[in-house]
């Protein structure tokens, strides 16, 4: 499901990643969750939703990464 407002993340994602990275999950989880509809462009048995996390994760990690004490941080 698609989010409209950063609020209905999940609450494991509005915790640990700063603002601006919420706003990247958010944008890139829904446009993945258009991309992959058709279950036929996802690998493997992935759900529709298991799909655009991954596709979440990855673009993420281009621009943030944990720091020592396991916080993200933008990259730098």
């Amino acid at each position: 499901m698609p989010y409209e407002k950063l609020e209905a993340l999940p609450d494991s994602v509005r915790n640990n990643l700063p603002e601006h990275a919420q706003e990247i999950y958010m944008k890139v989880f829904n446009n993945a969750w258009e991309e992959y509809s058709d279950p036929e462009e996802r690998r493997g048995a992935s759900s529709r939703e298991e799909a655009a996390h991954k596709v979440v994760w990855a673009a993420l990690k281009k621009e943030y990464k944990k720091d020592t004490s396991g916080k993200w941080v933008k990259k730098g």
